[in-house]
């Protein structure tokens, strides 16, 4: 079943990021993407989010991950500074992040 939620976040990640395409354009500027980093970054995400689910401590919150030009950020609820850390490490340690922002908010008691 875990195998299935990780596989059906990574699809759906990559069909929103094959549709956001079509309306990028070739080239890059400061607030704009390519098309390929455009799909670099999709994966970035589905691995970002497949990996918060398939964690035990994260996979419960509501974290949402965008990324843009490699820098993940991630911003929604978490519960404690635990699941914050744990967070913003398995963001790390995602192939091709190149820096992590945290705009996460710790729930106190939850």
């Amino acid at each position: 079943m875990k195998h299935r939620n990780t596989a059906a976040v990574l699809l759906v990640a990559l069909m929103n990021v094959m549709a956001s395409t079509a309306l990028v354009g070739c080239s890059s500027t400061p607030t704009q993407q390519s098309a390929g980093q455009a799909v670099d970054d999709g994966v970035v995400t589905a691995k970002v989010k497949a990996a918060l689910v398939a964690d035990p401590v994260t996979k419960a919150h509501q974290i949402n991950v965008e990324t843009f030009k490699g820098t993940v950020q991630l911003s929604g609820f978490v519960d404690s500074a635990e699941a914050r850390n744990r967070a913003l490490q398995l963001a790390r340690d995602v192939q091709g992040v190149r820096r992590v922002k945290d705009a996460m908010d710790v729930r106190r008691g939850s």
